[in-house]
C-alpha cells in the first residue's frame, strides 16, 4: 500500500478542520507571546487607547471604528491588553475564515486549504500580529468584502449585497485607503460583463444609501477638519526619489511573500526520485472570470498601493501589507493547475511551520536577549502596569485628587493613560491632536508631565519647561525592564501641576 500522511488526508477529508486547526494554534502563540513576553502594548497601541476613551468622530489617527473597538475591547477585558490581544486575533481568524470560504467558491475545499496555508505565511511577515489598529481591523473587512463581492459578480447572490454595503461602511470607518480598495471593486465590476450586468440592478443603489449612511458622521468630521487630510503631490524633481522609495516599498512586499516561493521551489519536480507517486490535491476547473478575479485583486492592490505610497512619499503600503497581499496565496494555487501534487510532504510542513512561527520566535528573541547587547531598548518590556499605577498613587497623595490628565512624552504619557482611572492623554508639543483637553484645562484639572530623565536630579528638557515654567522636577523615578540586561534602569522624570484650588 502506498503511504500517504495524515495531514494530507486530513486536507482531502476534513478541509475546514485543518484550516480552523492552523488558524486558531497561530491565534493562541501569539497570545501566549503577549501574556508572557509583553509588559506594555507594542506600537502605538497605548496612544490609541489613549484615544480610544475619548471616542471622537476623527483624529489625526484616522477613522474611529479601530479607536472605538480597542477601547471597548479593553474595558471588557477589565482593564489588560488582554483584551485587545484577544481582538487582534479574532480580526486574524475572521480574515482567513472569510479567505477560505472565497477560496472554497473558486478553486474547491481541497485547494482552498491550501490558499489559507500560503496566505498565512504571508501575513506572518508583511504585518504585525498584536499592534491592533486601522492595519489589522481592515484584514478581515477586506476579506469579507472580497468574499460577498464574488458571490454578487460571480455567483449572482443578490442577498449577499447587504453583507456587502455593511462591509464597505464599516472599512471607511476603519482606514482612509478605503476609498483606494472600494474604487479598486467598482473598476472590476465595470471591466467584467458579469460586473457590468449586477451594477444594472436596484441593489447597488440601496447599497450606496447604506454606506453613506454609515459614513457619514466621518465624512462631515473632515469636511469640517481644519488640517489637510492628503498629503501634497512630489515636485518633478522630487520624482526619483520617490520612484526608488516605490521600488523599496515593492521589494518589500515581495520579501513579506517570500515563503510562497520558497515552498513551491521545495515542492517542484526536481527533488522527487523516480517512480515516486505523491498524493494529488484535486479541484474542479476554475471559470475564466474567477480566475480574472483572483489575479486582479492578487496584483492591483499591491501595486497601486506601492504607486500611491511612492507618489506621496508614504513611510508604509497604503491599506498595509496584509491587506494589499491577502489574495497572493489563492492567485498561486489558481495558476498552479487543477492538480496539485504533494511532494516531500515532510519538508513543506517544516518549512511551513518554521515560516508561521518565526516571527513569534523572533519577538521572543529580541526580548530576551537584544538588552544583552546594549542596543536599542525594547518598547515592549516597559513595565506599563507599575509606571501607571506609581503616577496615579503619587499624584493622589500629594493633592488628594483623582490623576484626571498626563503630558510630557508621548509614549510614557500613553502607557500613564492605562491606569485604572483612565486620565485624559494630553500632548502639549502638538495640542490640536488632542483637542479633548488644553492647556489651560490640563493647568485647571492638574495632572502629571513626563519626561526620560538625563540625570539624576531629573531636570526636564528645555521643550518642556518652556511649555510648563513653573513646574517644579521630582527626584527620577527608576523601573526595572522586564530584561535588563546591559541596558541602565528605566528612569522618568516627572512633575505634579497641582488642580486650581487644591
Amino acid at each position: 500500500m502506498r503511504f500517504t500522511s495524515l495531514v494530507i488526508e486530513l486536507i482531502r477529508a476534513r478541509p475546514r478542520l485543518i484550516v480552523w486547526i492552523a488558524v486558531l494554534l497561530q491565534a493562541l502563540m501569539w497570545l501566549f507571546v503577549a501574556l508572557v513576553f509583553y509588559r506594555s502594548p507594542p506600537g502605538s497601541l497605548a496612544t490609541l487607547l489613549a484615544f480610544g476613551r475619548e471616542y471622537q468622530v476623527g483624529t489625526d489617527l484616522g477613522p474611529p471604528l479601530p479607536v472605538w473597538l480597542a477601547d471597548i475591547a479593553y474595558r471588557l477585558a477589565g482593564g489588560h491588553m488582554f483584551g485587545v490581544y484577544v481582538l487582534s486575533q479574532l480580526c486574524e481568524i475572521a480574515t482567513f475564515i472569510a479567505l477560505y470560504h472565497l477560496s472554497r467558491a473558486v478553486v474547491g475545499s481541497q485547494q482552498a486549504v491550501l490558499a489559507v496555508l500560503l496566505t498565512m505565511t504571508v501575513l506572518a511577515f508583511s504585518s504585525s500580529a498584536l499592534d491592533f489598529g486601522p492595519l489589522v481591523l481592515a484584514r478581515p473587512l477586506w476579506a469579507l468584502l472580497l468574499l460577498h463581492s464574488w458571490q454578487i459578480i460571480g455567483q449572482r447572490r443578490g442577498n449577499a449585497w447587504f453583507a456587502w454595503s455593511i462591509e464597505a461602511g464599516l472599512l471607511l470607518l476603519t482606514t482612509p485607503a478605503a476609498v483606494f480598495l472600494l474604487l479598486l471593486l467598482v473598476v472590476f465590476a465595470l471591466s467584467t460583463a458579469g460586473g457590468r450586468r449586477t451594477l444594472r440592478a436596484l441593489d447597488p443603489l440601496f447599497a450606496l444609501i447604506v454606506v453613506a449612511v454609515l459614513a457619514l458622521p466621518y465624512a462631515a468630521w473632515l469636511m469640517r477638519a481644519e488640517t489637510p487630510v492628503l498629503p501634497t503631490l512630489p515636485q518633478v524633481a522630487e520624482l526619483n526619489a520617490r520612484a526608488l522609495h516605490a521600488a523599496w516599498l515593492l521589494g518589500g512586499l515581495v520579501l513579506g511573500a517570500a515563503a510562497i516561493p520558497a515552498l513551491s521551489f521545495l515542492n517542484a519536480g526536481l527533488f522527487v526520485g523516480k517512480g515516486e507517486e505523491a498524493p494529488i490535491i484535486y479541484r474542479p476547473p476554475v471559470e475564466p472570470l474567477a480566475r480574472s478575479f483572483v489575479y486582479f485583486f492578487a496584483l492591483a492592490p499591491a501595486l497601486g498601493a506601492v504607486l500611491i505610497s511612492g507618489l506621496l512619499g508614504l513611510e508604509t503600503v497604503v491599506g498595509g501589507a496584509g491587506v494589499v497581499l491577502v489574495m497572493s496565496g489563492l492567485a498561486v494555487v489558481v495558476a498552479a493547475g487543477d492538480l496539485i501534487a504533494m511532494r516531500r510532504a515532510r519538508m513543506l510542513r517544516t518549512v511551513w511551520a518554521a515560516a508561521v512561527v518565526a516571527p513569534a520566535v523572533g519577538v521572543v528573541l529580541a526580548v530576551l536577549f537584544l538588552p544583552w547587547t546594549g542596543a536599542n531598548e525594547v518598547a515592549t518590556s516597559m513595565p506599563a502596569r507599575a509606571i501607571s499605577d506609581f503616577f496615579d498613587e503619587s499624584f493622589a497623595r500629594r493633592t488628594n485628587h483623582r490623576l484626571r490628565a498626563v503630558a510630557g512624552e508621548t509614549q510614557l504619557a500613553s502607557l500613564i493613560t492605562l491606569h485604572s482611572g483612565r486620565p485624559h492623554l494630553f500632548i502639549d508639543a502638538d495640542p490640536a491632536r488632542t483637542p479633548w483637553i488644553n492647556q489651560t484645562k490640563f493647568a485647571e484639572t492638574g495632572g502629571v508631565v513626563v519626561w526620560r530623565a538625563s540625570d539624576t536630579a531629573g531636570t526636564p528638557p528645555p521643550e518642556i519647561l518652556k511649555r510648563f515654567p513653573g513646574i517644579v522636577p521630582e527626584v527620577p523615578r527608576a523601573f526595572e525592564w522586564l530584561v535588563t540586561g546591559r541596558q541602565g534602569l528605566l528612569r522618568i522624570g516627572w512633575a505634579i501641576v497641582r488642580p486650581k484650588g487644591s
